[in-house]
């Protein structure tokens, strides 16, 4: 008896204007990201990340980047919780980078079914590469 009314009241709560916290980690769409600030890296994606963990704009985007399009799956702080890969675990250097790459493009299927929605079109490089910094830079524990 108390979930439904606990849900009724959720759901009253978001109409109403309430703070949208079972949105906390943003919202389900992907998001694109503002990457003003960052160096253009051209049209031609690259094949390893260009970006450097020593500069402070890079980080700044790739937090806000990682916080909009993949927190609510991989974890705040890129700490998983088990619902989705620890991407502080994807391997450094260039395999690791195509691999992230190749994944944050074209998604995860399973079963004809997204468990992570491309984001080919929606990210640009700068974003993903400034993400995949952020990434790279939260600490292993």
């Amino acid at each position: 008896m108390k979930r439904p009314v606990l849900a009724l009241a959720l759901a009253a709560s978001l109409v109403a204007g309430a703070p949208r916290l079972a949105l906390a980690h943003g919202d389900a769409a992907p998001q694109p990201v503002d990457v003003s600030g960052l160096e253009p890296l051209g049209e031609d994606i690259r094949s390893s990340n260009p970006y450097k963990a020593d500069n402070k704009r890079v980080l700044e985007v790739g937090a806000n980047g990682y916080n909009q399009n993949c927190a609510r799956c991989h974890g705040l702080d890129a700490k998983s919780g088990g619902m989705a890969p620890d991407l502080r675990e994807v391997e450094a250097g260039e395999a690791g980078d195509g691999y992230f790459l190749m994944r944050v493009l074209h998604g995860a299927k399973r079963e004809d079914r997204y468990k992570m929605p491309p984001f080919q079109g929606i990210l640009s490089q700068e974003a993903i590469w400034a993400i995949r910094t952020y990434v790279d830079a939260q600490p292993k524990e």
